[in-house]
């Protein structure tokens, strides 16, 4: 199925994904719910995310369905040279070529900016590492766990937890994953004002440690420093899901207004009055004081009493969800944000819809996540490549 722009804003648009597991095909699963021909490309093994049990059939787990979708496999042999002739066959018709190997790895295997643009000139050429490959890190292994502990992530819960912690979330991988997508339309915008083509590095390492900062630079950002870095609201030990009479929920007073309100309603109106939280800027010094009253009054009412009340005077609040209760949240349902979906090998799965909505282009689940090699003979043809040629170069077709 050819891509349109009817099909998203990057319809139209061809992406080279020489990517696996979840950063960079995150990023490309981002451009191909936006209308982009994603072709990924696989060796024999495939994509290791393949693998991830549950499933029904081998190579083809429930987070494989998601993160893959509306995307086209070949497998290439690209230590054959007849496979990497078919790769820079399909680079040549391509509008953005991504990978997440190594700086050393990429030039080794032939694939450098350079080599890539000499293929097609206006080609946005896009590496997702984990280091910067300007610094002494550049050849370090990388996974999500190893950018968490060295970009300041892990740390941030010494203050909350009194030691260093993961978030129980690749984190780092999706924070990334966005960085390539916005990073790549960037220059494909540029590149349609006239800009041409050009390399982008995303490493992982240093997209994070940005990204960490946002809230937690404060004082620290002024030369000589003003303090040390960490907003307390965020890193307090009592910022957490409140114990209610039947359950756990947020319930998080903001402005004055939601305060008073607050104090009226669990029966201590005295504290309206008191300095100590009033106005904001007093109020941020007694946080601790202030998060050990909701934790003292959270468990005397119900989660349902909560939301009614808080809803009703518009205190910012929510029960904890887990992950197995969103399909059937009430706004989840309203929005259509789940969906059943019938894969051809895999049967029924759930259909998460992408969360952003173009008018001109509602979201629409345009093909399947494709079995290993399921395209090869397909893409081939396109570059002028008939089965016989894909058998006698060591390519695969399913």
């Amino acid at each position: 199925m050819d891509t349109t722009p009817a099909d998203g804003p990057l319809g139209g648009i061809r992406v080279i994904d020489l990517t696996n597991v979840i950063m960079g095909p995150f990023a490309t699963h981002i451009m191909a719910d936006l209308g982009a021909d994603v072709i990924k490309i696989e060796s024999e093994e495939g994509d290791s995310f393949r693998t991830y049990r549950p499933n029904r059939s081998e190579g083809m787990a429930g987070g494989f369905l998601h993160l893959n979708r509306n995307k086209r496999s070949v497998v290439l042999d690209l230590k054959q040279p007849s496979g990497m002739a078919a790769l820079h066959k399909l680079i040549a018709t391509a509008d953005v070529f991504v990978h997440s190997l190594r700086p050393r790895a990429i030039d080794k295997l032939g694939l450098g900016y350079q080599a890539v643009r000499a293929i097609k000139p206006d080609i946005i050429y896009c590496g997702a590492y984990g280091f910067s490959e300007k610094g002494p890190y550049r050849d370090k292994a990388a996974y999500d766990d190893i950018i968490q502990a060295g970009s300041g992530l892990a740390a941030l819960h010494l203050a909350a937890r009194g030691e260093p912690a993961f978030m129980p979330t690749v984190l780092c991988d999706k924070l990334s994953g966005q960085a390539v997508a916005y990073s790549v339309m960037a220059a494909l915008f540029q590149r349609e004002r006239g800009g041409g083509g050009q390399a982008i590095e995303v490493p992982m390492f240093e997209t994070t440690a940005e990204f960490a900062y946002i809230e937690h630079l404060l004082g620290f950002a002024f030369e000589p420093s003003l303090g040390s870095p960490g907003y307390s609201r965020v890193v307090s030990p009592r910022r957490k899901p409140f114990l209610t009479g039947d359950g756990y929920m947020c319930i998080l007073p903001y402005s004055d207004r939601n305060w008073r309100d607050f104090f009226d309603f669990i029966g201590r109106p005295e504290l309206k009055s008191d300095v100590r939280f009033f106005p904001l800027v007093e109020r941020a010094s007694h946080l601790e004081t202030l998060y050990e009253i909701i934790e003292q009054e959270a468990p005397r009412r119900s989660t349902a009493a909560w939301v009614a009340f808080c809803d009703d005077v518009s205190i910012p609040c929510m029960p904890v969800l887990g992950l197995a209760d969103l399909p059937d949240d009430k706004h989840m349902k309203a929005v259509g944000m789940f969906a059943r979906a019938e894969h051809p090998s895999e049967g029924a799965y759930k259909s998460i819809r992408a969360p952003v909505s173009f008018s001109l282009a509602p979201f629409r689940l345009r093909r399947h996540a494709p079995r290993l090699g399921e395209h090869t003979a397909e893409i081939l043809a396109e570059i002028g490549m008939d089965a016989a040629q894909a058998s006698a170069n060591s390519v695969r077709s399913k």
